[in-house]
């Protein structure tokens, strides 16, 4: 049904509560009672009821009031219709996962999505069938443009600090893991700094950069690395490391997550660097939604379990 915007222009919605209030006392002096008002400021809507409805409404019986036939119309069609729109503007909103239908618009860089949606999704299966999820490619950089473009709903992975109306969570603190075939850079322990120099590198990049964080670190000692692949996405490094002499410098659960799906080797990074925070980000407007607040506590859920 399509809503005719002029046909409300002298309608207040206020004007039909005291009307149900008018029906239910039968009375000018109780309903103003009831409303908290003076019984002028009554008489005064129950006039501009009946000239909006061209009826009565109310006619004198004795001491009583008694409705008209249009009156008891109005008033089982009102009584469910306000009682909704009171439910909508005022009742506590509720998201109940068992029963609910809804799509989720997340944000992830490619690794978070390999290491935490396996056990997401797992989860969802279990306690919200309903539930679909869409997952959409970002980076530290896209985070606010996707949110104000309303292209996710739920930004999950690193970001930049953006606006105010940017509502942000932590979700953990994460340091790097150096991952490569031990079959084609044998090591005994640890990667020594000389063996880390050594190999060929492969490094992902967002923005076109040919150096990344170890690098910054490596040149501070007088020390370069041999990169000698560069991409925007994590998901091709395994089957390289399972081919080439390589070593890749990637998120320590990322190289927790290789070694246990495909037997890479993990060694620390022999270089000191700095860790990052992983976060989750998503707009103001939706800080009130029972369903994306659930959400979010699921995922800080499955992220502190996996510590």
């Amino acid at each position: 049904m399509t809503i005719k915007e002029n046909d409300f222009k002298k309608v207040d919605l206020n004007l039909m509560v005291t009307l149900l209030v008018l029906l239910r006392e039968r009375s000018v002096s109780r309903a103003a009672e009831r409303l908290h008002l003076g019984q002028p400021a009554i008489s005064a809507a129950l006039a501009r009821l009946r000239e909006l409805f061209g009826d009565e409404l109310l006619v004198r019986a004795g001491r009583d009031m008694l409705p008209t036939v249009k009156a008891l119309e109005l008033e089982a069609a009102l009584t469910p219709a306000l009682q909704h729109i009171q439910s909508t503007l005022f009742a506590p909103a509720v998201f109940d996962p068992a029963t609910a239908e809804r799509t989720f618009t997340l944000g992830m860089t490619d690794w978070v999505e390999v290491w935490l949606m396996p056990r997401l999704f797992a989860r969802l299966q279990q306690l919200a069938p309903g539930v679909h999820i869409a997952v959409r490619p970002s980076d530290p950089f896209q985070g606010t443009a996707m949110l104000e473009k309303d292209e996710m709903d739920l930004g999950v992975s690193r970001f930049v600090d953006g606006p105010a109306w940017q509502k942000k969570q932590i979700l953990r603190t994460i340091g790097y893991s150096c991952i490569y075939d031990r079959k084609l850079v044998p090591t005994k322990n640890a990667i020594s700094l000389q063996q880390y120099i050594a190999h060929a590198h492969l490094l992902v990049t967002y923005r076109s950069a040919l150096q990344g964080i170890a690098d910054h670190a490596l040149t501070e000692l007088g020390l370069k690395r041999n990169i000698r692949y560069t991409t925007t996405r994590f998901s091709t490094m395994p089957g390289i490391l399972q081919q080439s002499p390589a070593i890749a410098t990637v998120p320590e659960v990322l190289a927790r997550y290789w070694h246990k799906q495909l037997g890479l080797h993990i060694s620390p990074v022999p270089v000191e660097l700095p860790q990052f925070t992983v976060e989750m980000i998503w707009h103001a407007k939706r800080d009130a939604d029972p369903a994306l607040t659930w959400l979010r506590g699921l995922i800080q859920e499955l992220v502190a379990s996996d510590a």
